[in-house]
């Protein structure tokens, strides 16, 4: 038998409201509040209701645009995709502002790359967020998009303070005290611990490794924390020196990847360790993450909650865009999500 065809009593009784309510959503014959009318579209798209694509544009009619600029960088990299993946989600369900997103990817962790993708946005957005380094170059392009009156966004890694408009991430000196304290629990007898940083041009992993270093001196003196190592954040490089960590410190309890380029430590590991033997923790649930969890070469991943940062940082930048907030206004911290063999 052919299903019937859903009608405006169907929607308004989805929506908990009156017939005649709906009949003002689409027909724009008074004023309805912007809730109720959201409540209407979302009822008329659950039950498939026709008209649904003009109760959106109803919706947008009077909504003002929002053009927003994004500067991520490791393209191929699987964080990097579900950042791109949420922030297009983020896009999709923004109320109060219709947003449109422009996405550009650094070829390298260069100043200049970032730059040039920044300063290349202008004209074209309102507001940019990029995950760049921190550098004098990249501050002064920030300084000339502000002094144009577009606000800069720093994602991750605080770069450019004190001119950039906010930053919006994990409070990185505590995400280094948890890795610390999780591996301290975790290694049952004194020795060694390894940190790896991707480089000195990012001030998040310096954070995290000031945050690494304090919990031990301060909590856990039974271990030595070595040299710390600069790994590119390329899987390669963090292979060999783990290889080289391992042989050179027998006694090696656990490591900390502080940045990218954990696939080489896990790699590493599964090749001259048995499973817990070596703690490690690292950044981001990825594919290679979770499967070195469920393996037990990972002791635990502590991740960004990307759904949640960019459905914040739409908000914050269309604030900036829209009500002229002016100065800088801080940090926005988001909490980490502990991730753990047993807990996914």
């Amino acid at each position: 038998m052919r299903k019937r065809r859903p009608t405006v009593a169907d929607v308004a009784k989805e929506a908990e409201v009156s017939v005649a309510t709906v009949d003002r959503v689409l027909n724009e014959r008074e004023k309805v509040r912007e809730d109720t009318a959201r409540r209407v579209y979302e009822a008329a798209t659950r039950i498939g209701y026709h008209a649904a694509p003009l109760i959106a544009q109803r919706l947008m009619a009077d909504v003002p645009l929002v053009r927003l600029g994004f500067v991520l960088h490791k393209e191929k990299q699987a964080f990097y995709q579900a950042f791109r993946t949420e922030i297009e989600n983020a896009v999709r369900n923004a109320t109060g502002a219709r947003v449109q997103a422009v996405i550009e990817f650094a070829p390298s962790q260069s100043p200049a790359d970032f730059t040039r993708l920044m300063l290349g946005m202008r004209g074209k957005v309102d507001a940019i967020a990029a995950t760049a380094v921190t550098h004098h170059e990249v501050s002064d392009a920030v300084a000339a998009l502000k002094e144009e009156g577009i606000p800069v966004f720093s994602l991750l890694n605080d770069f450019a303070q004190g001119i950039r408009q906010n930053y919006v991430g994990l409070n990185n000196l505590k995400v280094g005290r948890t890795a610390a304290s999780i591996i301290a629990m975790a290694a049952h007898r004194p020795g060694k611990i390894g940190v790896f940083v991707g480089g000195y041009r990012w001030h998040g992993h310096e954070l995290r490794e000031t945050g690494f270093r304090s919990y031990f001196r301060e909590s856990a003196p039974q271990f030595t924390v070595l040299d710390t190592l600069v790994n590119l954040e390329t899987r390669q490089i963090t292979y060999e020196a783990t290889l080289d960590l391992l042989a050179r410190h027998p006694d090696l309890r656990g490591i900390y990847c502080a940045g990218g380029g954990m696939e080489g430590a896990i790699a590493a590991l599964r090749e001259a360790k048995e499973p817990s033997e070596v703690c490690l923790v690292v950044n981001e649930l990825t594919p290679e993450s979770k499967a070195a969890l469920t393996d037990q070469y990972v002791t635990m991943v502590i991740s960004t909650p990307l759904a949640k940062l960019c459905h914040d940082l739409l908000e914050l930048m269309s604030d900036a865009v829209l009500k002229g907030m002016s100065g800088i206004t801080g940090q926005h911290f988001l909490s980490p999500d502990l991730v753990f063999a047993e807990s996914m």
